[in-house]
Parts: C-alpha cells; structure tokens; sequence
C-alpha cells in the first residue's frame, strides 16, 4: 500500500536535489567558515552565495540575513531581544491569538517579566481586523509581532497595511513567516518588515535550519552568546551544508512555480470538499477556501466524529493528517486556534483534522484521501446505527 503524506504544515521531505546539495557541501566545505585558511575560505564562500540567494528571495540586503537554528530560534530572538533592547521605549507588545507556540511562549515569558501583550481577537474564518489593531496601537507600543500566514487554518494575515500603519510609528514590525516563506511572494521592502522568521524543513529544505530577516538598523544584541559568527549578531558556528541546502530548495522554486503550485493546493481544496459533499458527508471548513489564503492547508470539521478517532483511522489507511500543529498535536490541550475562532465550548475544537499539500502531493493521493475518509464516516455511522 503506498502511504499519502498529507501533513507538509508540520514538515515536508526534502527533494532529492536539496539531498544532493547537502552532501557534496558535506564532502567538500566541511570547514569552519570563520577560519581564515583555505578550507574556511572555501566554506565562507559557499555560506555567502547561499546567504545571498535567501536575501534576494524576500528583496532583502545580503548583511540583513541571519542565519539560525529555525523559526523557534527566529520568532524567540526577534520577540525577546526586541523587548530587552526597547523597554525604554515602553513595553507594550501587541500580536494575535493564533500566533505559533514559538510565539506565544516567548510573549508569556515577557509577560512575566512585566510586559504588557495585547493579543487582537479572531473571526470565525481566521481573521484580524485591522479596526482592532489601530485600536491596539499605543505610543508605548515598541514591538508588533503577527504571523503571515496560520499554520492551522491557512488564513492570512493584511502584512502589507500593517506595515504600512506602522511607518510613521516607533513599533518594529515582526513576522512569523514560516508557513508563507517559499509559497507566497514576500517583499520586505514593500511591506514594510523589520523583523521576519523562516525555516528550512516547510519548504523540502533540511531541519534545524532557517534565518531571521533584521533590517539594516536594526540593533540588538546577540540572543546567543558565544562566538561573534553571523557578524556578532548570532554565536555558533555556521551549518554550511545546510545553508547551502537551505538555499537550493529556495532556488528551484521560482515566483511561476510558486504561482502554478498554489494553484494546484487551490484545486486539491476544491477537489476534497467536492467530493466529500457528493458523498453526503457532514463536515464544514474551518476558515475559508479562496486563492489568496495558505492553499496547502485545509482544516477540516467532521461532525460528530472526534480528531483522534479519524486521525487514527486515516493512518491506519496509510494517509498521514494532522489534528493541529504539529507541535501540539501530541498534547491534549486543544487547538488555540480554533478556540479563538469558535469558542471553548465548539465541538470543532475536538472533532477537527488539517490536510496540508506538499510538492510531492498528486491527483491519486487526493482521490485516496476522499476515498478513505468517506469509507471510515460510513462505516462510523453503520457501527453508530447497530448500536442504536
């Protein structure tokens, strides 16, 4: 049986092409690249063309790339190091409800340590309102942090009017760009980012490996301390093959094989909620289904039937969903996000599963997945019938 992988919000597998790139920088720059000798040399020059590549992507400056562990060791440097650095300044922090963990734990660290967080409220499709956020903004406001895109539900955040509203104000902008970075276009400049987090492993690149965008007069100290790599700004040594991995997945995807493939995430979506429907299966979409959201990330209610036991029952059909983020989803708390959407007492909240597509994904895989959750609702429901 060949088994469907269906969860590329939480990791994606890397391409052959990425493989190859890793190793043979792994035979041949395996050198310290701060090291002044040849084989530094030689590394240096392979983190420097790959560090430019992952500028270029996001029309950012070579010197505004930072290269780190990923979106964890991004999204916590950013929120943290921007809180210490500014506290003069005030301290007040706003962001959203939905954001990723590796937000949201940072922010209740600063919280701690008297902070104040502003955490603007969702609609039942997974949206801000920018209403709210001018509302939020304060004069000691030093620091806004929204993600691009939701990890869960797919939906959008209005980056581009947020950066805009934040040009005549002291708050840095700050964006968790992990699920957008290598799908969506971004442009640093045009949206007015200051601050703005990646990883490698969304995009078929390889783990623990990313880099956190600062514009150029952006100062804070390194959140690491150590070494004085990544010109003092963040201490280790460089992961050259990774980087160079890292920047060959950025590279096989061009701006009209971005476009082509969300075109064809847009049509996995409509394919799987028209199929569903034809078979008479009650479900509803969290969020909405339009071409401008995350199209590899569809977040699913069936009713009545709870995210373990599909969960479950999928993967023992060989297809690999998720009840959530990926980091949550071995915990029994439920989905924050469909919490703030719906409400803590909505039975989506324990009765929801995302499918998120990938590059590997195909029309065969789409047709399984319809295939089997229409086979195990049936089946649920003539067990459901007997029992009656």
């Amino acid at each position: 049986m060949k088994e469907v992988y269906l969860d590329n919000a939480a990791t994606t597998p890397m391409t052959p092409a990425v493989i190859d790139e890793m190793t043979t920088q792994m035979k041949e720059s395996w050198g310290n690249a701060s090291t002044g000798y040849s084989y530094g040399r030689e590394a240096k020059l392979v983190l420097e063309n790959s560090r430019h590549v992952l500028a270029q992507s996001i029309n950012a400056a070579d010197n505004e790339i930072v290269l780190t562990s990923g979106g964890t060791e991004g999204d916590n440097t950013a929120i943290i190091q921007t809180a210490m650095t500014r506290q003069n300044l005030g301290k007040h922090i706003i962001t959203t409800a939905i954001e990723h963990e590796a937000v949201l734990k940072p922010l209740h660290f600063l919280e701690e340590q008297g902070f104040e967080v502003t955490y603007l409220p969702v609609d039942e499709n997974g949206n801000i309102s920018l209403a709210d956020f001018k509302a939020a903004l304060r004069d000691d406001t030093i620091l806004v942090t929204i993600m691009s895109g939701n990890n869960e539900v797919g939906s959008r955040m209005p980056i581009h009017e947020i950066g805009a509203i934040l040009q005549d104000h002291q708050a840095w902008f700050h964006t968790d760009a992990v699920q957008a970075y290598g799908l969506l276009p971004i442009d640093v400049k045009r949206d007015h980012i200051d601050l703005l987090s990646t990883s490698a492993h969304k995009l078929n690149g390889p783990k623990m490996m990313g880099f956190l965008y600062r514009r150029d007069g952006i100062s804070f100290p390194s959140y690491l301390k150590g070494g004085d790599q990544e010109t003092k700004r963040r201490a280790g040594t460089e992961n050259v093959p990774a980087v160079a991995a890292f920047a060959k997945a950025v590279a096989i995807d061009n701006p009209a094989e971005k476009r082509q493939r969300q075109e064809r995430f847009y049509h996995f979506k409509q394919k799987i909620i028209q199929g569903l429907r034809d078979n008479g299966i009650d479900f509803a979409v969290n969020g909405e289904v339009k071409p401008d959201n995350l199209n590899q990330i569809l977040n699913l209610w069936f009713k009545g039937i709870s995210t373990y036991i599909m969960q479950t029952d999928l993967d023992l059909a060989g297809i690999a969903v998720s009840g959530g983020s990926a980091c949550t989803a071995g915990s029994i708390e439920p989905s924050h996000v469909l919490t703030a959407m719906f409400g803590a007492d909505s039975p989506r909240i324990s009765e929801s599963i995302r499918i998120s597509f990938g590059a590997v994904n195909t029309e065969e895989d789409i047709d399984k997945l319809v295939a089997a959750i229409v086979k195990i609702v049936n089946q649920l429901k003539q067990t459901k019938k007997e029992a009656d």
